[in-house]
């Protein structure tokens, strides 16, 4: 079971992929440096990336995604 203190939601719209909420500034609908390719590449930890928030230039570590959130290596929330 994803621990939701370290989970992040995501949407996809068209080929962006977006946060609801950044976890270190508090922006909405932050556009995150991932393609939808890069997300399905993290499906089951099978791929881990590092990204940059683009609002605050925050870094977060992620180590797994579904369709729905992506999972960081420690808590966010």
């Amino acid at each position: 079971m994803i621990p939701l203190s370290n989970s992040l939601p995501y949407d996809v719209l068209m080929q962006d992929v977006i946060a609801q909420e950044c976890p270190f500034c508090g922006s909405s609908n932050v556009l995150l440096p991932l393609t939808p390719e890069e997300v399905l590449d993290m499906y089951g930890g099978a791929r881990k990336r590092t990204i940059v928030f683009p609002c605050c230039r925050g870094t977060l570590r992620i180590i797994d995604a579904d369709r729905d959130y992506l999972l960081a290596n420690r808590a966010i929330r």
